[in-house]
């Protein structure tokens, strides 16, 4: 195989790839062009003319979906490869050309130039490359002459006949046509398309759509189109360029931060490549990765903004400043007109403008693209840059977009002007629940302008305790407060103070009262909370909606943090339907989910879910759009269906949560998510997933104004109690200063009963049941029903631990009258074959007995002894030193006697003791005890 170097020398080539690597030369120019135009025919031989994307010998990237497309559109007249510079064009064709080689197939391949707009010179390598690719076709007796008269009637005819007589296909490659700006060439081509033969195929691979009839060959099913979203790498396609092709090795998360910069443009993720070549630390520089790349702005600068006329780049420059570009806009940023018909010009040219409707009324530039322009009006217009943005705000305003209004107005550096804007906006903004996006507009406003404007400094702190930041609340308050007097709110002359919205400095002594009260909430300060929030309510007018939706359930929030769960549902309730009135849906369903909560631990599961489904029914009416907090809704319906043992309605549910939060970007509470989902990996006894579930929950806890009353470490110490952990999850407790002895409060009631859980595990029953006297007395105060029946069910378990089954029938008899009317089962069969056997004494009893038999049912035992006894055999079969060691148990030797009778280590003596545990179904020693005897285990002999 021959061709022509650099140099001049033809010389034997063994493969295409090697010389394409050691030669990238770009032919078409000087005396060489018809020699190498001759030379790049496909299948025999192909040169790529341009190598955007430089190669190791061999290496490549499969792109079957291009390729079949391309396969497929043969019998089209005309191909269309269209996209900016770096898409891979030539790269595509070139392979899919040598993959698709067919013996009756050949192909004629042209690079063309700006030498090539001359028609004569364009049709003579048009020819030279058909007469290499069939050298019997006679195309030697063209009239190249004719080529430059107009219309080319007389060429084009002649070459049709020419190719009617071809006995095999041909393929026709036109790369970079872009460069063609001649009349007569087009219209000669339109010509050859229009009576081109059947066995003839044109590709055109080009920056720009040509001037072809390109609608009416779409219309007749004639034209195949690949255009620059094609053309992007996938994450698949990217993953294999960098690690086969680029040897480049990029963790998951890399590469996806790289394809979302790029947009899967091939030429930046190559350049990427170059730039890490020399690096150490190559996962800084990806997070880095932006358009001042220096490899990303040579390319840039040189193939796109250098070859533009002065009117377009500097259009280029001026409308880099938009986020989103449209005809009007851009003529008042440009203070020109014609912006419409430049940006159809730009889409066309695929100058890197990508369409954001249908209409192709909307527009942005490509991410890196943007980056580039923006760099290079920074560098070369400085002083515009602001009166750039300015104008940007005004257009904005004037077309009631304030929030890209602010946008623009913060980024001129016009801070009165945002300051103006976003205390108009806010309200609207906070309906939206957009508080990050509030808060970063009101963190970059001076100090000093914030001080004079009472309203925003007051947003401002309630934007701080809302993401839990309590540093600078109070200061900002006092901001606020320095422009009230006793009787209400300044004088809107007051020198110095600036205000904008009057309608929201009238309430604004009531709005910050509520802020103080939220302030206080979060510090613990209960009385305080109360206080404020009731002189909230005093100052705001019966139509304040949002400031008495706020007071009342901040006073909600501290009664429930006090235990008063019945004055707490009432007050948070009435908030609700304050911000309801108020027009605040997506603060009417987020505040659903606390209500709900409530509900729960009053022990009205049922009424729990009808507020879930009320406000899904709510949110439900607002035309397909996903309110925010909705994800949030069936993370508690789904707790509701654990508790209920509807495992898999429970899963679905979180499925769906996640699910919303998705769709809409409003990411439900994630910390609780995982929470519930540990929930039911638990109640499905995999016990191991729960505790790496939890894991993952505790760095993603959020304090807000709700009282913690679930740590997520308290429900990691029942897990490790159900594993046999006993002594990790009384370490916890002693970690958290928990003990017997300590005074009771609601907030702690939950690890106080966890504490009990873990005693009750450790053989320590008669503390255990101390505490849980006193934890039932103050659980029945508050009438906290849900953790009365929790209590109960401890209080009959460690009757059982002390073989009193009389004594444990009488608080479980309470705990079943309670729990049946509202659908409660995990709290029962969570407890397993102890819990079990209690509820058969119950059935033979007579208590609750349909009841009864219904929990019996769900924890897979029924009435009678043989049905239980056969469920406890079936259980992992123990080793022979773990019955060895269960022998020893069932003595009075303490863990390290046991440990020195066996010769073993007490770890190693407790980690068998575990393992017991786990295969009988038990947490503590003397259960175990009590099992092996009912399974006649310790009566049995080790093998051998």
């Amino acid at each position: 195989m021959s061709c022509v170097d650099r140099d001049g020398y033809t010389r034997q080539v063994a493969d295409l790839s090697a010389f394409v690597m050691t030669h990238p030369v770009r032919a078409g120019t000087g005396p060489y062009k018809a020699q190498l135009s001759s030379l790049l025919t496909v299948p025999d031989f192909i040169i790529q003319t341009k190598v955007y994307v430089p190669r190791r010998r061999g290496g490549t990237v499969t792109r079957l979906r291009l390729s079949d497309r391309l396969s497929r559109g043969l019998d089209a007249r005309l191909t269309l490869v269209s996209a900016p510079p770096g898409f891979g064009k030539t790269t595509l064709l070139a392979s899919w050309l040598a993959s698709a080689r067919q013996p009756e197939r050949v192909t004629a391949w042209l690079s063309l130039d700006q030498s090539d707009n001359d028609p004569t010179a364009f049709w003579r390598y048009v020819i030279a490359a058909l007469q290499t690719a069939a050298p019997a076709g006679g195309f030697d007796s063209l009239p190249l002459a004719e080529a430059t008269q107009s219309p080319s009637d007389v060429l084009v005819g002649a070459l049709v006949n020419v190719l009617n007589a071809l006995p095999d296909d041909l393929v026709l490659v036109l790369d970079d046509y872009h460069v063609v700006a001649n009349h007569n060439v087009h219209e000669a081509m339109g010509q050859l398309l229009d009576c081109l033969p059947p066995q003839v195929h044109l590709v055109i691979a080009s920056r720009t759509d040509p001037p072809l009839a390109l609608a009416r060959l779409r219309a007749r099913g004639e034209l195949v189109e690949i255009r620059a979203a094609d053309l992007r790498f996938t994450p698949e396609e990217a993953t294999e360029y960098f690690k086969d092709v680029m040897a480049v090795d990029l963790k998951a998360g890399e590469l996806a931060i790289l394809a979302e910069r790029t947009e899967g443009w091939i030429a930046a993720l190559q350049l990427a490549a170059l730039s890490m070549q020399g690096r150490d630390n190559i996962a800084e520089f990806v997070k880095s990765f932006a358009g001042d790349d220096r490899y990303i702005v040579d390319y840039l600068v040189e193939e796109v903004l250098q070859r533009q006329p002065v009117h377009i780049r500097k259009f280029l420059l001026q409308t880099s400043v938009l986020n989103r570009l449209t005809g009007a806009l851009c003529d008042a940023v440009t203070d020109q007109d014609g912006g419409k018909a430049m940006l159809e010009t730009l889409d066309r040219a695929n100058l890197f403008v990508v369409a954001l409707d249908d209409r192709r009324q909307w527009y942005r530039y490509h991410h890196l693209f943007g980056d580039v322009l923006r760099a290079h009006l920074t560098d070369e217009q400085p002083d515009e840059v602001a009166e750039l943005h300015r104008r940007a705000s005004a257009w904005y305003e004037r077309n009631a977009e304030r929030s890209e209004a602010i946008r623009h107005a913060l980024s001129a550096g016009d801070f009165a002007h945002a300051a103006d804007l976003i205390e108009l906006e806010w309200p609207a903004l906070a309906r939206g629940k957009q508080d990050v996006l509030l808060r970063g507009w009101l963190a970059v406003l001076p100090d000093d302008l914030l001080r004079c404007r009472p309203v925003l400094s007051n947003v401002y702190a309630g934007m701080l305790l809302s993401a839990g930041e309590l540093e600078g609340v109070d200061q900002h308050l006092r901001d606020a407060e320095r422009w009230i007097t006793p009787s209400g709110p300044a004088d809107t002359q007051a020198v110095g103070m600036v205000i904008v919205n009057e309608a929201e400095f009238r309430t604004l002594p009531g709005s910050v009262a509520v802020h103080r009260a939220g302030y206080a909430l979060a510090r613990g300060n209960l009385v305080d909370t109360a206080n404020h929030a009731r002189r909230a309510l005093d100052l705001a007018p019966e139509d304040d909606h949002l400031t008495r939706g706020g007071a009342n359930a901040l006073m909600g929030l501290a009664a429930w943090a006090s235990g008063d769960l019945e004055t707490a549902y009432r007050s948070y309730a009435e908030g609700m339907a304050d911000v309801q009135r108020g027009g605040h849906l997506s603060g009417t369903v987020g505040r659903a989910v606390t209500l709900a909560d409530i509900r729960v631990v009053q022990g009205r599961l049922r009424d729990a879910m009808g507020i879930y489904e009320q406000a899904l029914q709510l949110a439900s009416q607002q035309g397909g759009a996903v309110v925010r907090g909705t994800a949030d809704m069936y993370i508690g319906m789904s707790e509701l269906q654990r508790e209920r043992n509807e495992l898999d309605a429970a899963t679905q549910s979180l499925l769906r949560s996640d699910e919303l939060g998705r769709q809409s970007g409003f990411a439900q509470n994630r910390y609780r998510w995982r929470v519930a989902m540990a929930r039911i990996r638990e109640a499905r006894g995999d016990l191991d997933g729960a505790l790496d579930l939890l894991s993952g929950a505790q760095p993603l806890f959020m304090i807000d104004l709700s009282p913690n009353v679930r740590p997520i470490a308290a429900v990691r110490a029942r897990v490790l109690v159900r594993q046999g952990r006993t002594d990790e999850a009384l370490r916890w407790a002693d970690e958290q200063g928990l003990s017997v002895a300590d005074g009771l409060t609601y907030v702690h009631e939950y690890e106080h009963v966890t504490l009990a859980r873990a005693l009750l595990a450790s053989d320590s029953a008669l503390q255990a049941s101390g505490l849980l006297d006193r934890l039932l007395q103050a659980a029945e105060d508050g009438s906290r029903a849900g953790s009365v029946i929790e209590i109960l069910v401890l209080q009959a378990l460690a009757h059982h631990a002390r073989d009193d089954m009389q004594a444990a029938l009488s608080p479980l008899r309470r705990a079943l009258i309670l729990a049946e009317p509202e659908g409660y089962v995990r709290v029962f069969v969570d407890e397993g074959p102890p819990m079990a056997e209690l509820l058969q004494a119950c059935a033979k009893s007579g208590i609750a007995r349909a009841y009864v038999q219904r929990l019996l049912a769900q924890s897979g035992t029924a009435e009678g002894g043989p049905q239980f006894r056969q469920s406890l055999i079936q259980i992992e079969p123990l080793s022979d030193r773990e019955l060895e060691v269960l022998r020893l148990l069932a003595t009075d030797l303490d863990g390290p006697e046991i440990a020195s009778q066996l010769v073993v280590s007490l770890n190693t003596m407790r980690t068998h003791t575990k393992s017991i545990f786990s295969k009988l179904g038990v947490n503590s020693r003397r259960a175990a005890v009590r099992r092996a005897q009912e399974l006649e285990l310790l009566s049995r002999t080790p093998a051998g």
